[in-house]
């Protein structure tokens, strides 16, 4: 059976609260102040079972204009609005705005309940007719039912009720969604309970014993009770009144406007971009960053509203915007919201998410304009393609397109492989199901390929770039699955090598000047001739009265080439030294278990400690000896 939310609208005083009673049973209105003001303040909760045997879940919101913010929470999710209108009152000022709240919050069925017929004659009764006609003329309610109902007599009731569960077979099944979002309405304690949490359950599910998570507080708990309708369940779908009960949670740690989910499945942000569209009454044109209270959900948030295509906007025009907020909300793609006025309050627009967790745009860049325009109209793939392109490098995990998109797990799933299958999109990491978009790979690889050149440019004697210098030249966030992706398909693709620490440019090779070849030359000779006992490379660079520079440069590509050995900063070997060396301590431990320093100075030729340290720490490090107290060890291969 479907699960339906019946909600009222209308003026203060026209009777919406005894309707509901009058059906129900049930008298909404529970606190003190309501009974004695004899006005409802805060949302009020019913049920009602249809003659075809159709469940209801009724909310009662207040009707004066001081509370129309708690009107708004309770509008939200419903599936049915009853426009209650006074036969001796007619259309008034909150009858207007809660028409136009219900239209801008999706509102699409409902029906007008003309109320207190029992206070007035025909002829005012047929002028009450009249004026919701006209009233209701170009709106959602313009073919729908008026029913003439008395409370207090019962008169026109039995109509009434028939009516509705006509409406209700209209009603369409909510669309299937994975996350499971209850807006709060209420929190309060009940004794030998402990915190209950209501509010109607606007999509997904959720079960005895499921962990949940409050946004944007980021508090968790575990769903210890739930109940519909005052019935105990163990599980409560969308389109559900629900009242959920939770172990270990302060009352004080929540509050109306917060969102349940499940941990990690929302988002806060304290921007949206949206479709937005202007009250035709609103009389004045709204200039950019008009400050404006928001409403979405259950919550209310102070912001600015950005006007990205216009420095104005006329009554009764669309645009696209972003609003940025006071205050973090949790909201996902389509979702309707309520825009009022900061001061006189009084409601102004509203429309739908566009993008719940947007970056901060710059005011009219025509690509970023086209692309919120087409959220609304664009298939799945285009969707999901778009976001992921506009993320660049950084790409989107799936958490996050699930909430740009509204998609379920399994529609979004779907539409990821296909994309993947396409090679339209790359996917980064398995884990977190992250992607980039094949033009931000194709990108990230020209500009490898282009610091890569700028290197072997500036550095024309070095054989290649070390990998960690080649990564710091991006964002430090750059996840180095990409960045390695990104290195494995170039080599791959035989644009580049990589050998050990270092990559290059596959067309890289190194060539030297004439007088380059001159040092490279002079140098190797230099440190083949001093054997075990070499001059201090800044000694070199003076024998052979070369720059250090231009010299330092030929030593690294002699020491990539390798043909010169570094032991310590400034201290190099020939490499046939160094071999020769070992060739002479390895046949040393074949008749000896130990060797001393003395035993390595007579190997070494006599060579002094300054450079017979060097040595031994050198064949330490290289696991060719260990050190045990004083004496080495050959290693055991």
């Amino acid at each position: 059976m479907k699960q339906i939310i019946l909600g009222t609208a209308g003026h203060i005083d026209h009777g919406k609260t005894s309707l509901v009673k009058a059906i129900t049973g049930i008298d909404t209105d529970r606190l003190k102040e309501e009974k004695e003001r004899g006005i409802t303040i805060e949302l009020g909760f019913a049920h009602l079972d249809l003659p075809s045997g159709q469940h209801l879940g009724v909310v009662d919101v207040p009707g004066h204009e001081k509370f129309v913010k708690n009107m708004v929470a309770g509008a939200t999710g419903i599936d049915i609005v009853v426009m209650v209108i006074a036969a001796d009152e007619g259309v008034m000022p909150q009858t207007r705005e809660h028409m136009e709240i219900c239209t801008l919050l999706g509102v699409r069925q409902g029906l007008v309940a003309l109320t207190k017929i029992d206070l007035v004659d025909e002829e005012i009764l047929e002028l009450a007719q009249e004026d919701i006609r006209e009233f209701t003329r170009g709106s959602f309610l313009e073919n729908a039912p008026v029913i003439p109902v008395s409370a207090a007599t019962g008169q026109g009731l039995p109509e009434f009720v028939r009516t509705l569960d006509e409406l209700s077979r209209q009603v369409e099944t909510r669309p299937p969604s994975s996350l499971f979002r209850l807006p709060v309405d209420r929190v309060f304690t009940m004794k030998g309970f402990g915190t209950v949490i209501t509010g109607t359950l606007i999509s997904g599910k959720v079960q005895v014993g499921d962990p949940i998570m409050v946004y944007p507080s980021g508090i968790t708990s575990k769903v210890r009770g739930i109940q519909v309708h005052n019935q105990s369940v163990a599980t409560a779908e969308a389109g559900m009144r629900t009242a959920v009960n939770f172990q270990g949670l302060d009352k004080e740690a929540v509050s109306r406007g917060e969102v349940l989910s499940n941990p990690g499945a929302l988002k806060s942000s304290y921007m949206v971009d949206v479709r937005f569209h202007y009250l035709a009454g609103a009389g004045k044109p709204m200039k950019n960053r008009t400050r404006m209270r928001f409403h979405t959900g259950t919550s209310e948030v102070l912001g600015n509203l950005i006007l990205l295509e216009h420095d104005e906007l006329k009554p009764g025009e669309d645009t696209v915007a972003q609003l940025r907020l006071d205050a973090p909300v949790a909201v996902v793609k389509g979702d309707h919201y309520v825009v009022r006025s900061y001061s006189p309050v009084r409601t102004v627009g509203g429309g739908q998410i566009l993008n719940p967790i947007p970056p901060k745009h710059k005011r009219f860049n025509t690509g970023i304009i086209q692309a919120l325009k087409n959220v609304l109209t664009s298939d799945p793939e285009t969707l999901i393609g778009a976001h992921i392109d506009a993320a660049g490098h950084a790409g989107t995990c799936f958490a996050d397109l699930r909430l740009m998109t509204n998609l379920t797990d399994k529609q979004l799933e779907s539409s990821l492989q296909a994309m993947m299958s396409a090679r339209t999109i790359i996917q980064v990491d398995k884990e977190t199901r992250s992607f980039v978009h094949k033009k931000s790979f194709e990108a990230f690889i020209q500009e490898t390929a282009e610091h890569l050149r700028n290197y072997h440019k500036a550095f024309p004697l070095k054989s290649g770039m070390l990998k960690e210098e080649l990564k710091s030249k991006y964002p430090a966030d750059t996840d180095v699955r990409l960045f390695n992706l990104v290195l494995n398909q170039m080599i791959r693709d035989g644009a580049i090598a990589q050998e050990e620490k270092t990559v290059r440019l596959a067309s890289h090779k190194v060539s030297l000047a004439i007088d380059e070849a001159n040092l490279r030359k002079q140098m190797l000779k230099i440190y083949r001739d001093s054997g075990l006992q070499p001059p201090f490379f800044r000694d070199v660079a003076g024998i052979l009265k070369s720059e250090p520079g231009p010299a330092k440069d030929v030593l690294n590509l002699l020491i990539e080439e390798g043909l010169i050995i570094r032991t310590k900063d400034d201290l190099f070997f020939h490499a046939e030294a160094i071999a020769d060396l070992k060739q002479r301590m390895v046949k040393f431990f074949e008749t000896n278990a130990d060797m001393t320093p003395a035993h390595f100075k007579d190997m070494a030729g006599g060579a002094s400690r300054k450079f017979l340290i060097p040595l031994l720490e050198y064949f330490d490090s290289r696991n060719v000896t260990l050190r045990v107290g004083d004496v080495r060890k050959l290693r055991k291969a």
